[in-house]
């Protein structure tokens, strides 16, 4: 199984800095390219950094060539804001990205973390729901070879993360004794991101039960 060259959004938050631990273990993996707005605090043979302060003004740069997959873990929570705010952060900059990933190597494979409960639709009663399913469709019509949305629900983090936040820690041992199915490590996550670029999966949306079977 060839080794493969990964571009990662998000290190410094807890989804992105989890997978790319995973990703720094993985014998699968052979280079990381961060692109984060500030640099992740971690060194490492496979890590390169490209520090981007505003995604959304990004250039096309031959940083992003060479990779064969995005891992796309850049997010924010919904809480407190309007739905144009969270579409310009959640939608706006998620595409702005994979356009311009998509323009250095049309071969590429497109990881996504969206979201259990995400709405395809666009039409259902939870915005954040609305957002995530209006970026997920976009995505699969860009181009890319493959698009994989992971939708997690619980994810526990990988043991030594700095950026967790403190209201989130009373749950990491609860909730997946008390809901094992809907639970899963973010090793489980960057696992199962990987084989999907090596491998392939039969379909786009990437729910619990598939995760799971991907990262086995």
């Amino acid at each position: 199984m060839n080794s493969i060259k990964i571009i990662l959004t998000g290190a410094t938050g807890m989804v992105g800095e989890g997978i790319l631990a995973e990703c720094l273990e993985n014998t699968n993996v052979s280079e990381i390219l961060s692109v984060s707005r500030k640099p992740c605090g971690i060194q490492h043979a496979k890590l390169k950094e490209y520090i981007v302060p505003d995604f959304l003004a990004m250039n096309l740069h031959d940083n992003l060539k060479g990779y064969d997959a995005v891992f796309f873990c850049a997010g924010i929570s919904s809480i407190g804001m309007n739905e144009e705010e969270y579409t310009r952060i959640t939608f706006d900059t998620t595409i702005h990205f994979a356009r311009a990933a998509l323009s250095q190597n049309r071969d590429m494979v497109f990881n996504y973390v969206s979201g259990a409960y995400t709405d395809s639709t666009e039409s259902g009663k939870m915005m954040w729901a609305r957002v995530k399913g209006k970026t997920e469709n976009a995505l699969r019509k860009l181009g890319f070879r493959a698009v994989y949305n992971f939708r997690p629900g619980f994810m526990k983090p990988v043991e030594g993360q700095k950026n967790v936040k403190w209201f989130f820690k009373p749950f990491i041992w609860i909730f997946p004794l008390i809901l094992p199915s809907k639970s899963l490590t973010l090793q489980e996550v960057g696992r199962a991101m990987i084989m999907a670029v090596q491998k392939g999966y039969p379909t786009s949306t990437v729910e619990i039960k598939d995760i799971k079977n991907l990262a086995i």
